[in-house]
């Protein structure tokens, strides 16, 4: 029998749900399998109601709904269901006609971002993310006003004032999840690797740059809610450098809200007080490498 063109079995993995086409022919036999034979995950969801002149069944769920499984890798949030199909019995209770089938569906999300700003010019610029691309979570950094209420209008930033960064992810139709912010580099030009650079955040959560005596920068608890994480910056340019542009990347991360924080998920501020470094979640112990530089990679 010559196969089909088309996949008996489409998945379409959107921003907060999943989509799946069955062919009625789903064995390519010439016989069709009713929509109520039909059903998506544990929680056995039915498809949406079926046109018995369409060729095709179609499930739309959320991503978290119809008793899927959410498993977190290093770099994925890897959603995970199964469509089910189970014959009805035939007319006649001694003879099978039908075998059971399963097919396994995956969504797979990208966990981690990179966030860059825009030139900044003459001395600083909004924010805007650069991230695009199908299937992934969305990311955003913006540069807020003074009230946190708004993305600031205003280019211009003198040395002396705290610039006010916001962190953002979009996690419609997920787990909720809890953003962190792995590292943040400064460069005189576009290149994230160029030199002078100074990374600002680092070690995996680590604000650095607020163990400097003459600096005020600390992440901002509490957080306004788990998908987003503001900090405070001191402004500041490269010594030497003639130029009033400076650019920013910022390496972005989900983690899901239920897991607590960890040396791998973690927003650690330094405190001038007490001489250690404080988590904006968890306990301390979590922010202990930030001093011997040994945290582990995320």
């Amino acid at each position: 029998r010559a196969l089909s063109p088309r996949p008996a079995v489409a998945v379409r993995c959107q921003e907060g749900q999943l989509a799946v086409t069955v062919r009625r022919d789903l064995f390519g036999t010439g016989r069709p399998v009713r929509a109520a034979e039909l059903s998506l995950g544990t929680a056995s969801c039915p498809p949406l109601s079926p046109n018995p002149a369409q060729a095709f069944v179609t499930f739309v769920a959320a991503l978290h709904e119809c008793g899927s499984t959410l498993q977190v890798t290093p770099d994925s949030l890897i959603y995970r269901t199964t469509l089910f199909y189970k014959p009805a019995r035939s007319g006649n209770p001694l003879i099978v006609r039908a075998t059971p089938a399963e097919v396994p569906i995956e969504c797979h999300y990208p966990r981690r971002s990179n966030v860059s700003s825009g030139a900044v010019h003459p001395t600083w610029a909004p924010f805007r993310s650069t991230v695009a691309a199908e299937e992934r979570l969305r990311f955003s950094l913006r540069l807020m006003d003074e009230e946190w209420s708004r993305e600031r209008l205003s280019n211009g930033v003198q040395l002396g004032d705290s610039l006010r960064l916001q962190a953002d992810v979009t996690s419609q139709g997920h787990v909720p999840l809890r953003l962190f912010v792995d590292q943040c580099v400064a460069t005189a030009t576009p290149d994230r690797s160029s030199s002078p650079r100074y990374a600002f955040i680092d070690l995996g959560g680590c604000l650095v740059d607020g163990r400097a005596e003459d600096t005020g920068s600390a992440f901002v608890s509490p957080r306004p809610r788990p998908e987003s994480l503001r900090f405070l910056v001191d402004a500041f340019k490269f010594a030497g450098d003639a130029g009033n542009m400076l650019y920013i990347s910022c390496h972005l991360r989900v983690s899901p809200a239920a897991e607590a924080p960890n040396p791998w998920n973690k927003a650690c501020s330094f405190s001038k007080a007490s001489g250690l470094w404080a988590p904006l979640e968890g306990t301390a112990a979590i922010c202990s490498c930030c001093d011997t530089g040994s945290c582990p990679s995320p």
